[in-house]
């Protein structure tokens, strides 16, 4: 062996070695190493109506979506799947742009799609003992013919296939404040925080993900809600921070991701909890068989649209998504029967705590917390 191979290679293993120390120190860097972050007590509201501004046509988008499939819920009212589609599809910054391919191919599909089914329900009537062809309304919902309201399926759906979808997507590019702002606006809350979706008290409540966040959490600061603001306030602190303080960045977006996906199921849980509440009272009026119809399907609805979205900004998998979608008899691959809870109450009804106890496992929610998730705690505290 030549000396001046000998001297290559030990400058080899030193050059080596100084790159294992590198990485060793980066690894460490997010624990005794890194500095420390001094948290602020409330969420800098400089510049957030500025970075927003660009999401609201997004969100206009929506409310006219929504606005347009809940005519259908007037008897006799038409409405036509080319409005639906038009809604979804157009204007300057379109919905469609945004929402998990998988979600928009369920909402546009021809024939079966949440969009023709809805229209060819509109204008019919309901009744789960003797079903018309193509659904209509029933009571002051618009139902398919197998008793599911595809206006909840599109409206609360798309909270996750679309508005927590996008925001996601915005973390894969340069992560700045306007970048946190956004996904805040898309979370449905803003700089104040107010822990209430009550428009009586408030001009600018929260609303979508966040709105329902505030209903669950009961005010004492260890709630969801709670744990969702601090996330965000200390996300936009290490960004404003710089790089260095990249490991509290990503601890906190990690928080925003399961906290909210852990809000979307915690309000699937409080609607399968009233509905399975009233069908075991018995006694069931039309307006309670409607009223039930109309949370499973909303449960399915807030679940359904988790489907697809990336592996790596969700803790469910689709396959958990459809085990309970199957026990709400409302599968993503084939017709649903969410009728037969109010038609064959004893046979169907064990299904919805079957269905709580799956994302209670999933989640890793303790029995208190599943049952505080019966609560909506913004009307009980009237805040």
């Amino acid at each position: 062996m030549s000396k001046s191979y000998q001297i290559r290679r030990f400058a080899i293993l030193i050059v080596t070695g100084f790159t294992v120390i590198l990485a060793s120190c980066k690894e460490n860097r997010d624990d005794s190493l890194r500095p420390s972050l001094n948290i602020p007590q409330v969420y800098d509201s400089v510049g957030y109506a500025f970075n927003t501004e660009s999401m609201k046509p997004l969100i206009q988008q929506y409310m006219t979506l929504v606005s347009e499939a809940r005519k259908g819920n007037q008897n006799g009212q038409y409405v036509s799947e080319e409005s639906l589609n038009s809604a979804f599809t157009k204007g300057i910054f379109s919905l469609q742009s945004v929402t998990t391919p998988y979600f928009a191919s369920r909402l546009q599909a021809q024939n079966n799609g949440f969009f023709a089914e809805l229209s060819k329900a509109s204008g019919g009537s309901f009744y789960p003992f003797d079903r018309s062809w193509e659904g209509g309304v029933y009571k002051s919902y618009l139902l398919d013919e197998y008793g599911l309201e595809m206006g909840q399926m599109i409206e609360k759906g798309l909270l996750g296939a679309t508005l927590y979808n996008y925001a996601m997507s915005l973390t894969n590019g340069t992560f700045t404040t306007a970048t946190v702002d956004q996904m805040l606006f898309l979370y449905g809350g803003n700089p104040r925080f107010l822990n209430s979706d009550n428009s009586a008290f408030y001009p600018n409540p929260d609303r979508f993900m966040a709105g329902y966040a505030a209903r669950r959490d009961d005010g004492t600061g260890t709630g969801l809600y709670s744990q969702n603001r601090q996330a965000f306030i200390t996300l936009q602190t290490a960004v404003q921070k710089g790089e260095d303080y990249d490991s509290y960045r990503d601890e906190a977006l990690a928080a925003i991701k399961l906290n909210w996906e852990k809000i979307n199921a915690a309000t699937v849980i409080n609607n399968i909890h009233a509905s399975y509440t009233m069908l075991q009272a018995g006694q069931l009026d039309d307006n309670k068989r409607a009223d039930i119809l109309h949370l499973i399907s909303e449960a399915a609805g807030f679940l359904h649209g988790w489907r697809t979205v990336e592996t790596q900004n969700k803790k469910i998998t689709d396959a958990q998504i459809d085990e309970v979608l199957t026990l709400l008899n409302a599968p993503y691959d084939r017709s649903a029967a969410v009728y037969r809870f109010v038609t064959n109450t004893d046979t169907e009804a064990t299904k919805l705590t079957d269905a709580v106890a799956k994302l209670q496992g999933v989640y890793g929610f303790t029995n208190a917390e599943v049952e505080s998730f019966r609560h909506n705690y913004v009307a009980d505290q009237a805040r």
